[in-house]
């Protein structure tokens, strides 16, 4: 799987646990799923940020990029260039 791809996977599973966490406290504020999705974002949050650090090469706006709670994680793949993500698989090959 490429870098790119799992910094897209992460970060749209940080987005999607953000909107159900909101959608949760704006309807039914259930405590049962707060308590669940809270620290399934925050593991997503981590996952982001440390995949765009494994990931951004000579760039520092990819992983900066991913510390923006819910998109982060999404600008981050966008802003990373296959060529870069392309020379960082070729790096780990050798």
């Amino acid at each position: 799987m490429s870098p790119r791809r799992m910094l897209q996977i992460a970060g749209t599973a940080e987005l999607v646990t953000l909107i159900l966490m909101l959608a949760n406290m704006l309807t039914v504020h259930a405590p049962a799923i707060s308590q669940i999705l809270g620290p399934l974002h925050g593991l997503a949050y981590m996952a982001t940020v440390i995949t765009a650090i494994l990931v951004r090469g000579d760039r520092h706006i990819v992983w900066v990029l991913s510390l923006i709670p819910g998109i982060g994680g999404l600008l981050a793949a966008r802003s990373a260039s296959p060529q870069q993500l392309d020379r960082h698989i070729l790096d780990e090959d050798v």
